[in-house]
C-alpha cells in the first residue's frame, strides 16, 4: 500500500528537475552592455566591430566580451562607470549610420544557453528596462496642418474650376493665404470655402490692385490639432510596442504635449529606441519629366516642383503636389518581389486615399511616379563640452517607377536596401504615421540601483513567509511538516522556471502573487494532514489513514483552487499592468501548487512510509 509505479517516480523527479534547470539562469544576474545597431537594417560587418574595439581600447576601456548579435553587436562590460563611458564614446564618434543603447544582458552561461533557458524579465519597478520621455512638436503639428489645408483648398478650387494666382501657408499665423486677379474670383472662392470649411476664419485683403484671401485655423481648432496629435501619437506609439512583442508596456500622456513610455524587461533598447523613436512615412509625387535638373540645382527650380535625391546620390526633380501620404495607408506587409527577387512593401490604402491614387494613375499612364521616404531624426553632438540636440528631416526617394496602368488600394512598392528595412518600414507603416515628430527628451535604463528597495523587500517578505510557514508546519505536524516544506520549497523553484520558460515580466505585484502563494500551497498539504489525523484517530492503521487522507482530501483540495484560479483568470482578463502580473503568478502558483503538494509530497511520504508495517506515524 501508499507505492508509485517507477513511471510515476521517474514523471516527478523529471519535472522537478526541469523546473531547477530552466530557474537556475535566475542566480546569474546581468552584465551591464552596450548595443550598437545599424540604422535601416544594414549588417554590422567586421569592420565596423573593429572599430569599435579600437575606439574603446584607445581610451582604455575595458570590456568583458564582443558579441555579433541579430541586429548589430553587444559589448559586456565589467560595471555600470565602463558602460556609460562606452555609450558616450560609441555615440560621439560611430557616426549617424548607428544607434547606441544601455542594455542589462543576461549571464547565463552557455552551457545552460543551449538549453534556451533564459531568466525571468523584472519590471521597471524592480529591475531592467527602459523609460522613454517624449515630447511631441506642436509646432509642426500646428505646421502639418497648414499644409493639409493648402493641399484641400487648392484640391477644392481646382476642381470647381475657380481661378486663383498663388496659394501658401502663413507660418507663424496658422493660416492659408491665397491670391486672386480680382475681387469676383475673391468672393466666389470664399463662398465656395465656407460651405466645405465651416471652421475656418475667413478675412479678405487687399494689397496692390490684387485680391487676398486669408483662411485662418480658429484657436478651438488649434487646440483640436493639438490634443489629436498628442492622442494619436500615443496610439500609435501602442501599436509600435505591441509590434515589438513588450510584456505589460506603459504608454500614457504625460501633461499637454508630452508622453511617457516605458518598456520593463525589453533586451534589445537599441531596437526599441530605433522604432519609436522613428517618424518614418512615405508621401507618393509625380516625377517631372525631361526637366531641367541643371537649373534646380543651381537654385531655380521651375514653379510648382521641389529638388529631391534619390538614394545613390542622383537629383530628381517632383512636383510639388502629393498624391497620397503615410496616414492614409492602413495596411503594410513586407516580403519579395517574385520577378527579381528584391525586398517590397506591400501596401494598402483607405477610401480617400484609394480613390486618389486611382484618379491620379488613370490620368498618369506611362509617366513616371516617385515613393518619398521622411524620417524625422534627432541626433545629439558635442560642442564645446556641451551635448546639443541638432534635429534633422531626411527626405530620399527610393523608388521611380513608370504607371503602367490604374491601381487604386493595392500595390508595392521596391528599391529598398534589404528585408531589414522592409519589415521595419511595413511595421511603422503598419502602426500607423505619427501625428507630429517626437522628441525623446528623457531616456534611462532602469537598472539595480532604482529598484533595489524594491528588490529587497520584495524578497524579504518572501523569505519571512517562507520560514514562518516553515516553522509552523514542523511544529505542528513532525515528519509530515518536513516534506511539506521541502515541497513548498520545490514549489518555489516551479513558480521562477515557469516564469522564466514563458518570459513572463516579474513586478511588486507579481512578488505578492508569490508571497500569497507560500501561504496557499501550504492549504493543501493541510487538508490532507488533518485528514490523515482524524483516520488516525478514528482507529485506521496508518497506511489507510495516509491513502484516505490523500483521496477524500483531492475533492476539497481541487474546489478550493479551482476557484481561486476563476478569481485570477478574471483578474487578468480585466485588470491591466500591475494586476495582470499579480494574476499571472498566482495562477502559476496554484497550478504549481497542486502539483508539488499532493503528487510531490504523496511521493515522498510513499518513499519514507509505503510498503512496509508502520506502528505509528509523526504527524
Amino acid at each position: 500500500m501508499n507505492q508509485y509505479p517507477v513511471w510515476k517516480y521517474v514523471l516527478i523527479a523529471a519535472v522537478i528537475l526541469t523546473g531547477a534547470l530552466y530557474a537556475l539562469p535566475n542566480l546569474y544576474g546581468d552584465d551591464p552592455a552596450v548595443q550598437v545597431s545599424p540604422l535601416r537594417g544594414a549588417p554590422v560587418g567586421e569592420e565596423s566591430k573593429a572599430r569599435v574595439i579600437d575606439l574603446l581600447k584607445g581610451e582604455g576601456l575595458p570590456f568583458k566580451s564582443f558579441e555579433q548579435v541579430e541586429r548589430g553587436m553587444l559589448i559586456r562590460f565589467n560595471n555600470t562607470e565602463d558602460q556609460m563611458r562606452a555609450k558616450d564614446i560609441i555615440d560621439e564618434k560611430l557616426g549617424d549610420s548607428y544607434v547606441s543603447a544601455l542594455n542589462l544582458t543576461p549571464a547565463t552561461p552557455e552551457w545552460l544557453a543551449s538549453f534556451n533557458a533564459a531568466p525571468m524579465y523584472l519590471g521597471l519597478d524592480l529591475r531592467g528596462g527602459v523609460h522613454f520621455l517624449m515630447e511631441v512638436d506642436m509646432v509642426a503639428a500646428l505646421r502639418q496642418a497648414g499644409e493639409r489645408y493648402v493641399s484641400d483648398l487648392r484640391s477644392i478650387l481646382r476642381n470647381e474650376k475657380v481661378r486663383y494666382l498663388t496659394i501658401a501657408r502663413v507660418a507663424n499665423d496658422n493660416a492659408v493665404e491665397i491670391k486672386f486677379r480680382d475681387a469676383a474670383d475673391r468672393d466666389t472662392a470664399r463662398s465656395l470655402i465656407r460651405k466645405e470649411f465651416p471652421r475656418l476664419l475667413l478675412e479678405e485683403e487687399a494689397r496692390g490692385g490684387d485680391a487676398f484671401l486669408v483662411a485662418k485655423i480658429s484657436d478651438q481648432e488649434l487646440r483640436e490639432i493639438k490634443k489629436m496629435a498628442l492622442q494619436q501619437n500615443v496610439i500609435t506609439l501602442r501599436n509600435r510596442v505591441n509590434e515589438l512583442g513588450v510584456a505589460e508596456p506603459v504608454v500614457q500622456q504625460q501633461g499637454e504635449n508630452r508622453i511617457v513610455v516605458q518598456l520593463p524587461g525589453i533586451q534589445d533598447t537599441a531596437r526599441a529606441k530605433e522604432i519609436l523613436g522613428a517618424t518614418a512615412t512615405l508621401e507618393f509625387r509625380m516625377a517631372v519629366e525631361n526637366a531641367d535638373v541643371q537649373a534646380a540645382l543651381a537654385g531655380r527650380p521651375p514653379v510648382g516642383t521641389r529638388l529631391y535625391k534619390e538614394r545613390n546620390g542622383s537629383p530628381i526633380l517632383l512636383k510639388k503636389r502629393i498624391v497620397v501620404t503615410g496616414d492614409q495607408i492602413i495596411d503594410a506587409a513586407s516580403g519579395i518581389e517574385q520577378q527579381n527577387g528584391s525586398p517590397t512593401v506591400f501596401i494598402s490604402l483607405d477610401s480617400k486615399g484609394a480613390r486618389k491614387m486611382a484618379d491620379t494613375t488613370r490620368e498618369n499612364i506611362g509617366k513616371p511616379m516617385a515613393v518619398v521616404f521622411i524620417e524625422n531624426k534627432i541626433d545629439t553632438r558635442r560642442v564645446d563640452g556641451e551635448l546639443v540636440k541638432i534635429k534633422k528631416k531626411i527626405e530620399e526617394v527610393i523608388n521611380v517607377a513608370v504607371i503602367r496602368d490604374q491601381f487604386s488600394k493595392r500595390f508595392q512598392i521596391t528599391g529598398l536596401d534589404s528585408t531589414d528595412e522592409a519589415r521595419d518600414l511595413a511595421l511603422l507603416l503598419r502602426a500607423g504615421a505619427l501625428a507630429a515628430p517626437i522628441e525623446i527628451v528623457e531616456e534611462r535604463t532602469v537598472g539595480p540601483s532604482l529598484g533595489q528597495d524594491n528588490i529587497d523587500q520584495g524578497v524579504n517578505s518572501v523569505i519571512v513567509g517562507f520560514i514562518i510557514v516553515m516553522i509552523f508546519m514542523v511544529v505542528w505536524y513532525r515528519v509530515f511538516g518536513l516534506v511539506a516544506n521541502l515541497a513548498l520549497a520545490v514549489n518555489l523553484v516551479m513558480i521562477v522556471a515557469v516564469l522564466s520558460m514563458l518570459q513572463a515580466t516579474l513586478t511588486l505585484p507579481g512578488i505578492a502573487g508569490i508571497v500569497l502563494t507560500v501561504g496557499m500551497a501550504v492549504d493543501a498539504n493541510v487538508l490532507v494532514f488533518e485528514r490523515i489525523r482524524e483516520e488516525l484517530r478514528s482507529g485506521n492503521t496508518p497506511q489507510a489513514s495516509i491513502n484516505a487522507g490523500y483521496d477524500k482530501a483531492l475533492s476539497t483540495i481541487a474546489d478550493a483552487n479551482i476557484t481561486t484560479l476563476i478569481a485570477a483568470l478574471v483578474l487578468y482578463a480585466f485588470g491591466t499592468g500591475p494586476i495582470k502580473g499579480f494574476a499571472i503568478t498566482l495562477s502559476i502558483g496554484i497550478v504549481t501548487s497542486m502539483f508539488t503538494a499532493i503528487m510531490g509530497t504523496r511521493a515522498v511520504i510513499n518513499l519514507v512510509y509505503g510498503g512496509r508495517k508502520v506502528k505509528k506515524l509523526a504527524i
